[in-house]
């Protein structure tokens, strides 16, 4: 968080507009979660680079991640990884504003940050007096469920699919067809394709879950979704490759990310869930494989079904969550709430995983309406259902 109000960029000059505009309501805290701040420790583990003469797998991601937690401690060998857990992010939040003097407070939270706002209220009932959350992800949440992905998928190609521009390029059946038949062959075979990078020419070797990452990657940005899967239907890999060299590159992760995630989990009933997920297939395991794989290697204790089972809470939520979203899907904002009898729901069509910022800069109207639920709660003029701009979708490259 600190590195956005640092940056000169415009992203970083609009978000921290956004975050202003909330100070006009009430004292403006930013909070960042420990192990992972520019003002304190930076936690983090180097990734060695993965080959490029062979496809990208689940399984290397495992090794890597199993890497990680054997050489944490010795790496930070004055920090005690236990603590580095939901609960314990939680326990920050209360011990800020009781060294800040404040009886209760308000939060406005999105992502993970939703998380760890779930967090606060279960650790500390009648903390919060109201709170915005944006792109939820419930204690119970931490691993999408595939189909949910797809869902999201599905309504952005809803609308590609009848778009006149894209049309000419569409086989019968639509994006998902193109989307079906592609991983249906680089299931029966890897292909590979040669590109220049670094001024040399390199062969990069891509197979089923390297589509699977791909397509949640760039399922993020849904003007440019359509182009990549219909590129690569088309069989035009060369753009496709550039990425994947990028994506296999030495790397530097985060420790906090498996120590919170492991920790907290997921439910058992859950899990079975995941694990029988009709849309595997397709979105394939990225999302959850290397955390479910390495549980008990890592220093976190396990949060408890308890702790990740929501319970019933009459802290007032406005929610606000895009139907195109597929990090945190629609479907987990519609089953919290349900928890949450005192909440609103915003619904944010072809809203995706910054869809609180981008309501904000896109209906003034709205914006208002939303400080004016953090000043005093009020939800009354509240909508339930805003629809962005249409997309404008990218073109395919053609084959030439």
């Amino acid at each position: 968080m600190l590195d956005i109000v640092l940056d000169k960029n415009d992203v970083a000059r609009r978000r921290v507009k956004a975050w202003q505009a909330y100070a006009n309501v009430a004292d403006l805290i930013v909070i960042e979660q420990r192990g992972y701040t520019l003002r304190g420790d930076l936690m983090v583990s180097e990734i060695k680079a993965l080959p490029l003469d062979r496809p990208m797998t689940t399984a290397q991601d495992i090794a890597a991640v199993r890497d990680m937690a054997r050489r944490a401690q010795a790496a930070y060998p004055k920090a005690d990884l236990s603590g580095y857990s939901i609960s314990a992010l939680a326990d920050d939040v209360d011990d800020l504003r009781s060294a800040l003097g404040y009886d209760r407070i308000s939060l406005v939270a999105a992502s993970f940050g939703s998380q760890w706002a779930f967090a606060v209220m279960k650790s500390h009932p009648g903390l919060v007096t109201r709170a915005v959350i944006s792109s939820a992800e419930p204690l119970n949440y931490g691993y999408d469920m595939p189909s949910d992905v797809f869902a999201a998928i599905r309504r952005i190609v809803c609308e590609a699919d009848v778009d006149a521009r894209l049309k000419p390029y569409l086989p019968p059946g639509g994006l998902v067809a193109a989307i079906q038949a592609t991983r249906n062959r680089l299931a029966a075979r890897p292909v590979s394709a040669v590109v220049k990078h670094g001024g040399s020419p390199k062969r990069v070797v891509m197979g089923v879950e390297d589509y699977q990452y791909a397509l949640i990657a760039h399922a993020a940005d849904a003007a440019t979704f359509p182009a990549f899967v219909l590129s690569v239907y088309q069989q035009n890999y060369k753009n496709w490759a550039q990425e994947v060299i990028d994506w296999r590159a030495p790397e530097t992760r985060a420790l906090i990310n498996p120590l919170i995630n492991i920790g907290l989990d997921m439910t058992s009933d859950r899990k079975a869930l995941l694990e029988n997920d009709p849309a595997l297939p397709l979105v394939g395991r990225w999302d959850s494989a290397s955390y479910l794989a390495t549980k008990g290697e890592w220093a976190t204790k396990d949060a408890g079904d308890e702790y990740r089972r929501p319970v019933l809470d009459l802290t007032p939520i406005l929610f606000v969550q895009g139907d195109w979203d597929v990090s945190t899907p629609v479907e987990n904002t519609l089953a919290i709430q349900t928890y949450f009898p005192n909440s609103r729901t915003i619904l944010l069509h072809r809203g995706q995983h910054n869809g609180t910022f981008a309501l904000l800069r896109s209906r003034p109207d709205i914006a208002a309406k939303v400080y004016e639920f953090l000043r005093n709660g009020s939800a009354a003029d509240l909508p339930v259902e805003v629809s962005l701009d249409p997309v404008a979708f990218a073109l395919p490259e053609v084959r030439r």
